[in-house]
């Protein structure tokens, strides 16, 4: 008996180093930021005057430009997030049932390294070959055609890059979790192979492409540099919104309005990872 208790005694000591970091790294911020969106700024008050209690910049934050700003990053978000975890779900399938191992290895790798290729030489990348004169853009025609990368599809186009790697990553072992013996049992009953994915795979799959979209949801949420090198202001997105804020190119200090903005950020993932996480829960009794 002593023996256990000491042993869950160490287990919750081998903790503590995680929970003081998560506490630095996250906690610390998080509190200065909602405290900055819910006070004045003390900079550009009288001096000597205390900063005080204001649900302003939170209001200020979800009106105007700032608000049609916030529902073009979710709305970039979701299309993107969607159509990533459809393509990397059929691109991971592809690699389940292929039969060379090589292949499956060679995607694995090339998803590691695209899924982590993002800002300025991703979006140089992309102006060079897909841009107003680029190498693509010009030998096929494509402006003729009323193609603009500059835009909210193209930026779409620009996030799939390394969303959908993102995505292969994600939903890969949960396809490996899918056991022969339920699309064996699913044939002898005579069910077509749409009618195995319909009611046997995606349910069982639903929690994990769940959980793969907030994951890119989030990534496309969070981006700053690609859309910043790429489309500066012609895409409203409450990233570019928050950087013009702190660098007053908006007001003449806009520091607070950016933290509520921020904050409104949080507010959205965090309301899309309620929806997750009872899914993933009920995924786990299943794919083991």
């Amino acid at each position: 008996m002593l023996s256990v208790l000491r042993r869950a005694a160490a287990g919750r000591l081998a903790v503590v180093p995680l929970l003081l970091f998560v506490a630095v790294a996250f906690g610390i911020p998080a509190v200065a930021m909602a405290h900055g969106a819910f006070y004045t700024n003390t900079a550009t008050s009288a001096p000597g005057t205390a900063s005080t209690f204001t649900t302003g910049n939170i209001t200020a934050s979800l009106q105007g430009g700032y608000l049609t700003a916030l529902t073009g990053s979710v709305k970039l978000s979701a299309v993107s997030a969607l159509i990533g975890t459809v393509g990397g779900l059929l691109l991971a399938q592809a690699v389940v049932t292929s039969r060379f191992k090589a292949l499956r290895h060679a995607v694995l790798s090339a998803s590691g390294v695209l899924a982590n290729f993002g800002g300025v030489p991703l979006a140089f990348a992309f102006i060079a070959t897909l841009g107003n004169a680029g190498v693509l853009t010009t030998h096929l025609h494509l402006k003729d055609a009323g193609w603009s990368l500059y835009t909210f599809w193209g930026l779409t186009l620009v996030y799939l890059y390394f969303l959908v790697p993102l995505m292969v990553l994600s939903v890969l072992p949960s396809l490996d979790g899918l056991r022969r013996q339920w699309r064996e049992a699913a044939q002898n009953n005579g069910a077509t192979l749409w009618q195995y994915w319909r009611h046997v795979a995606l349910p069982v799959l639903a929690p994990s492409l769940l959980g793969g979209f907030v994951l890119l949801f989030g990534t496309a949420f969070a981006a700053y540099a690609t859309a910043a090198a790429m489309v500066g202001a012609s895409v409203p997105l409450i990233t570019l919104q928050i950087a013009n804020a702190l660098n007053g190119n908006v007001a003449a200090d806009a520091s607070n309005v950016a933290l509520a903005m921020s904050l409104d950020m949080v507010v959205i993932a965090a309301l899309v990872m309620v929806v997750y996480l009872p899914l993933q829960r009920r995924s786990a009794r299943w794919l083991v």
